[in-house]
């Protein structure tokens, strides 16, 4: 069995255990390690006055990490700037916040290079390279530049957006086509590979193949959807868990009765939130008998604090909040307890299990792994109700969730309401129908199915 080489732009510490204080994706990622052995490779999130490509290495029984630190003008170009000023709002479609900057793009290329030259050493010739998200693109084209002949994928963790926004970045056709240096393109739905099948098609006057197969010139790949899963049955444990059944408990007696409504999101725009806490207004001033019988528990901690539009949603979400609590408080009731704040996995599960409703609501998101661990996390005799955006990649597999509209508070309101007035057997029905997916196609499978498209290449070759 082929070793794995994951690269990513950050990567997680390996002596973190179910309880720590890890992102889905990371918990994928180190699931997909464990399963293969191999090395895991990124940005260490420090910075240096000199970049050196000096590698700190941690070793946990098969795998290992490699890290490295950039200088303060690459984060501030490449992470800061390209990555998450230009790349990721465009992508989520919000091109008027999207920023085009010359020195951005230059930036983003460089430390591409940088991570290039860096982790070629740590590659052996039978490895599989398996490469991560928006930061990292043109990776792969940079590591053929390099001599590295590796079966190599690629999996973009976020939406492509349609090609009439695509043009709008300048290098566009530059980008699409450094895609092509690698064997497997993965995207998280059907939505986002038509899009960039459209674009291949039409701008770069690619050819379709049987099966996924894409052709530019002399180059194919093969493009594929692989949704990507949790870790289920690690989430399900730590759903039953000491450190659970504490924070569970904990939010049973804080809520004295009344039902709650759960929202876990990075702070983010793509996220829904201030939409969100519109809807769930809209939802106290149609239903006065409701008010003082639920509550909103938000937690978003902060993320790319310095970036202008981060710290302008969360001003707006402080207003919003206060705006709202002020508004329909009572002396022994606040409608939205609003925390920027990250928990450990183990405490969030028990969260999730107190929770009669979890609210993932997205206005554009790639997967949306919240979504799978509220249902993972849930008691299966007496389980709550999803209500998911229709707008997140985690919506084509979780398809009894109660879907909406997030941009629509009317909908959003409606949708609360039919959570707390559906009936046990409902409830139960419609979780039955979504863990099983959630079970079914977790991290696992998402593994093996991108893995094994990768060796179907090296076949066919």
């Amino acid at each position: 069995m082929s070793r794995l080489v994951v690269i990513s732009n950050r990567v997680q510490q390996l002596n973190q255990g179910p309880g720590g204080n890890q992102g889905g994706l990371a918990v994928a990622l180190l699931a997909a390690l464990r399963e293969r052995g191999g090395v895991w490779f990124g940005w260490s999130g420090n910075t240096t006055p000199q970049f050196t490509g000096e590698i700190r290495d941690e070793s946990e029984g098969n795998v290992s990490t490699a890290t490295i630190d950039l200088e303060p003008q690459d984060i501030d170009e490449y992470y800061n700037g390209f990555a998450n000023r230009t790349l990721w709002p465009l992508f989520h479609f919000r091109i008027d916040l999207t920023e085009f900057e010359r020195d951005f793009a230059g930036g983003y290329a460089r430390v591409n290079r940088r991570f290039a030259d860096t982790v070629k050493p740590l590659i052996d010739h039978d490895d599989l390279v398996w490469v991560h998200d928006y930061h990292l693109i043109p990776l792969g084209e940079e590591l053929r530049h390099r001599g590295v002949a590796n079966r190599m994928g690629f999996f973009l963790h976020i939406p492509w957006p349609p090609s009439e926004l695509l043009t709008s970045l300048p290098s566009h056709r530059r980008l699409v086509e450094s895609l092509f240096a690698y064997d497997v393109v993965g995207f998280q739905s059907d939505d986002w590979l038509d899009s960039f099948r459209d674009y291949v098609v039409t701008r770069l006057g690619g050819i379709e193949g049987e099966n996924g197969k894409l052709t530019v010139g002399e180059r194919s790949i093969c493009a594929m959807v692989a949704p990507i899963g949790i870790d289920t049955a690690e989430f399900e444990a730590a759903a039953v868990s000491r450190e659970a059944a504490f924070a569970r408990d904990r939010m049973y007696m804080s809520a004295t009765g009344r039902s709650l409504i759960v929202g876990v999101d990075r702070l983010d725009y793509s996220k829904g939130l201030e939409e969100r806490f519109l809807g769930y207004e809209r939802f106290l001033s149609q239903h006065p008998d409701r008010r003082g019988l639920v509550y909103i528990l938000q937690i978003a901690p902060p993320s790319r604090e310095k970036v202008d539009t981060y710290q302008e949603i969360r001003a707006t979400l402080d207003a919003h909040s206060g705006r709202i609590n002020g508004e329909y408080a009572d002396i022994d009731w606040v409608p939205i307890r609003y925390v920027n704040k990250g928990y450990p996995r183990a405490e969030l599960a028990g969260i999730f299990r107190a929770a009669r409703i979890g609210l993932v609501t997205p206005l554009r998101d790639g997967m949306n792994l919240v979504a799978k661990e509220y249902v993972a996390a849930q008691n299966p005799t007496d389980p709550g109700v999803l209500i998911l955006s229709t707008f997140a990649g985690a919506a084509r597999q979780l398809k009894d969730a109660v879907l909406v509209n997030p941009y629509s508070a009317e909908e959003l309101s409606d949708a609360i309401v039919t959570a707390l007035t559906m009936p046990r057997e409902e409830r139960i029905r419609r979780w039955e129908a979504l863990i099983d997916n959630v079970r079914r196609e977790d991290v696992h499978w998402w593994c093996d199915r991108f893995i094994a498209a990768m060796e179907r290449v090296e076949e066919a070759a």
